[in-house]
């Protein structure tokens, strides 16, 4: 394998926006057929996309490895044990490790891995209405403060500050936009295109949906999604009205207050917030009668 071989491959993962993780082969001791420097790109549904590790035996413990590595997003040293049968039987039993691996093989070394994540950046997608909106503007800086990639679908926007991408396409299908698993979505389309936009993020799968409204907006969206038949669950995500309860005025401090919402959401916390119970705003489940 050329090294440029493996920087294309890479490279194309990179521009396609998916995870993936690099293991390096960085140490071996006693009998492997891997070598240090061996090195292999393994993506988010775990297969060898290119390179190898010396083998079937290493790569498929590496690949458990490689997937835990892409979901925490940390990397980690791993040592691959190619034990026989009855060795890697007695080791995995006796070891407290989750990065010491035992393989049933005959080789009979041991293979350091260094397997390390490669994420696309965090985006932070902001879903405007047209004309000059301060919350939107102030989302823009803060969010690459906060290393966030900032894209902005809106039709016609007046901004004084510029995202990395800006969609600006009139009637843009939401649907089409190719949602990652790790975005973060503020919908900010004041009433006009609520439903819509919220009843297409329904059907995709992404971190955190906000939507900046008042209690009673919020409220008659969620009553009119739940009549259109959007699930409980996804209802029961949406972060509205958008914002940690900082008690916000300003519209730099409204977006202070959102994108605290969301990086709490990302770290697992959950703050005070203006939510509003699920109950109030859809009607209540109700048993068919025989």
């Amino acid at each position: 394998m050329k090294p440029a071989d493996f920087a294309r491959a890479a490279k194309d993962l990179v521009d396609r926006g998916e995870a993936f993780a690099i293991a390096t082969v960085v140490r071996v001791e006693g009998s492997s057929l891997g070598k240090p420097g061996f090195k292999a790109i393994i993506s988010s549904d775990g297969k060898v996309i290119l390179g190898t590790l010396g083998g079937v035996c290493p790569e498929s413990a590496i690949v458990t490895m490689a997937l835990k590595a892409i979901r925490t997003g940390e990397p980690r040293l791993v040592r691959v044990h190619l034990e026989s049968v009855e060795g890697a039987v007695r080791a995995m039993v006796k070891s407290q490790s989750e990065d010491e691996v035992y393989v049933e093989t005959f080789c009979g070394g041991t293979m350091e891995i260094f397997v390390e994540p490669v994420l696309p950046p965090e985006r932070l997608i902001l879903i405007g209405q047209g004309g000059r909106d301060p919350v939107e503007d102030a989302l823009i800086p803060l969010g690459k403060m906060l290393d966030f990639e900032v894209v902005v679908i809106d039709p016609h926007p007046i901004l004084s500050n510029q995202p990395d991408l800006l969609i600006s396409e009139r009637d843009f299908d939401i649907a089409k936009f190719g949602f990652r698993e790790s975005d973060s979505v503020v919908v900010l389309t004041k009433g006009a295109r609520d439903l819509p936009v919220l009843e297409a993020l329904s059907h995709v799968r992404v971190r955190f949906v906000g939507l900046l409204a008042s209690r009673r907006r919020v409220l008659e969206d969620l009553r009119a999604l739940a009549k259109a038949g959007v699930s409980r669950e996804f209802l029961a995500s949406i972060h509205a009205p958008v914002g940690v309860d900082i008690g916000a005025v300003t519209p730099e401090e409204i977006a202070v207050s959102i994108l605290a919402d969301i990086l709490a959401t990302r770290r697992g916390k959950h703050l005070p917030h203006k939510e509003l119970p699920l109950a109030e705003a859809t009607p209540p489940m109700t048993s068919g009668g025989g």
